[in-house]
């Protein structure tokens, strides 16, 4: 019964929705959940991994230095080849445009340049893709630099679950605060 009333709200779109607000409700959950999960890298490949030469004492003479981030990012000698055996490996017959090689933990924050459990493919397409992350690193370096937000709170947000930190620091008001223009935005 309950896979008809779902295929019925699938066919039917907004008008079968409206009309079971509780399956609405469900199939929104389902739905936004999976497109997360999907968004976000497996924990076990990528843990997400700090620089140890990165600390809160010398974020102002690291991170917060412009250039940093250019300065201590791996050479595309060793991210080139990663990234085709990650693609091989994992997205067979994808282009490679559809992915980013990002570090989970950016550099601005102090992520580990070379470590490969801090390197997944990232998504350029779809709900939660690089794009947003990329706000999200952004708006991060700003408040770790500004001293408003510890950068192992940063570190360990964005680790964890980036698209739950999106949503606690990526505001519309943080976004405009830093003049980070994000295209089409959340």
């Amino acid at each position: 019964m309950s896979m008809k009333l779902i295929t019925l709200v699938i066919v039917s779109g907004g008008v079968a929705l409206s009309a079971f607000p509780a399956v609405r409700s469900n199939l929104e959950n389902i739905i936004h959940s999976s497109a997360d999960t999907a968004s976000l890298p497996n924990r076990g490949q990528t843990p997400g991994v700090t620089d140890v030469s990165v600390s809160q004492a010398n974020i102002d003479q690291t991170i917060c230095v412009p250039g940093y981030a250019k300065s201590v990012r791996p050479a595309y000698a060793f991210t080139g080849p990663l990234k085709r055996r990650l693609m091989r490996a994992r997205h067979p017959g994808e282009s490679f445009r559809l992915y980013e090689l990002d570090h989970l933990i950016p550099l601005s924050i102090g992520g580990a340049p070379s470590d490969p459990h801090n390197l997944w493919l990232e998504p350029w397409t779809g709900q939660n893709n690089a794009a947003d992350k990329d706000a999200l690193e952004f708006v991060l370096w700003r408040l770790v630099c500004r001293h408003e937000v510890p950068l192992a709170t940063a570190q360990g947000a964005i680790a964890s679950n980036w698209i739950a930190a999106y949503q606690r620091y990526a505001t519309p008001e943080n976004l405009t605060r830093f003049h980070f223009s994000h295209g089409e935005g959340k």
